[in-house]
């Protein structure tokens, strides 16, 4: 687990310039912050790192030549460096935006630095809207929803124009995990020059009623005498629901990407709980029950039934999905690229290729690609 945060500036004048650091009383001698200088200089575009110093196990991003600002973390000697990267590549974008107020920074840094620790343990619907907070991860994706395969020499230059915000984009770190995250593949095009980056996976999330708490209330602890005001609420709710993209950000933000909230929503997927069965949550980090309620009560996540003894039972009221999907709609925006000849015609033809090779990966399955390809080869014959 990581032991410390330090963020440094480098001043042309008067060198390494410690802007802040978490915990307190966490410090990296002035020669081991030269060495972390020394190896981003040799690249010298934004990106990461990973570094051993005696007894010291760092990684640190490098936020880009304009800036001049490292997020170095301080970890256990084990520990894999690697695990953090994206996560300091998000926390970094953040550290930049509050720059100009350095006591902000300082009071921000021990939530940024509790998020990083965090990381590695994120589940994958975590990672995702992680991943969707970021403003510059949207503007990229919804590029690739309306083209589908985009040469990689072109982001470059369309993403600095289209953020105009004065941060420095790792336009290589973001690509790295849009890949990891299933979302887009490379490939080489014949008579194209530039590698051609292709669309393969999209990413859904929509509120939606707990089926299983539904389907049998009483079988997930409700009483019997609760069982039609449970039914009837969720049912209130969803009459009205429309999807929408504030009220998604803010159930990522408040709920999924508070570790606190995520191990509640945890528990109430599968059961209907009274705040005795909250308390335990305390082993797995959740300590203030009341915070946690409060939250979800405003996101409009649960209700909260009360029996004739008095107990109170808090039930999930809208769920929230989260997950990557296969992008079928792409076959319409090849189509209207090849009518329009937006598009070269190899380009495209490649990009049904892999949408074919990704639906049997995705969807179709083994079996039904054999099953496939035998009945293709007997039709030909």
């Amino acid at each position: 687990m990581p032991n410390g945060i330090v963020i440094m500036h480098w001043d042309e004048r008067i060198g390494a310039e410690i802007i802040a650091s978490h915990p307190k009383g966490t410090r990296i001698e002035e020669r081991t912050l030269m060495q972390v200088y020394a190896q981003h200089e040799y690249s010298g575009d934004a990106g990461f790192i990973s570094l051993s110093v005696g007894t010291l196990n760092l990684t640190s991003y490098f936020t880009g030549p304009e800036s001049k600002v490292y997020i170095v973390l301080l970890m256990d000697i084990d520990e894999d460096a690697f695990e953090y990267e994206e996560i300091l590549i998000d926390v970094g974008r953040q550290v930049l935006e509050t720059m100009d107020n350095r006591e902000t920074l300082k009071a921000l840094l021990p939530n940024y630095f509790q998020r990083i620790c965090a990381f590695p343990t994120l589940s994958g619907e975590q990672k995702l809207a992680l991943f969707f907070q970021n403003e510059v991860k949207r503007l990229i994706l919804e590029r690739f929803r309306n083209e589908v395969a985009i040469p990689r020499s072109e982001l470059d230059i369309w993403i600095k124009d289209k953020y105009k915000k004065a941060v420095s984009i790792d336009l290589d770190g973001i690509l790295d995990r849009m890949i990891k995250l299933g979302l887009i593949k490379y490939s080489s095009v014949k008579g194209s020059a530039s590698d051609m980056i292709f669309f393969v996976q999209d990413i859904m999330m929509l509120r939606h009623p707990p089926e299983e708490l539904l389907r049998d209330p009483t079988a997930h602890h409700l009483p019997k005498s609760l069982k039609k005001a449970y039914i009837e609420q969720v049912q209130e709710y969803f009459k009205d629901y429309k999807l929408d993209l504030e009220d998604n950000m803010n159930v990522m933000d408040e709920i999924l990407l508070d570790q606190q909230c995520y191990e509640v929503l945890k528990l109430i997927r599968g059961a209907i709980v009274t705040r005795d069965d909250l308390e335990k949550l305390k082993k797995k980090g959740v300590d203030d029950v009341d915070y946690v309620l409060r939250k979800m009560w405003e996101q409009e996540m649960i209700t909260v039934l009360q029996d004739e003894a008095g107990t109170e039972y808090y039930s999930l009221v809208a769920d929230f999905y989260l997950s990557t999907y296969y992008p079928a709609y792409n076959v319409n925006t090849i189509v209207k690229q090849y009518q329009s000849k937006q598009q070269d015609k190899n380009i495209l033809l490649k990009a049904l290729d892999i949408m074919e090779e990704e639906y049997w990966l995705q969807v179709g399955g083994k079996e039904s690609r054999k099953t496939s390809i035998k009945e293709k080869a007997e039709a030909r014959t």
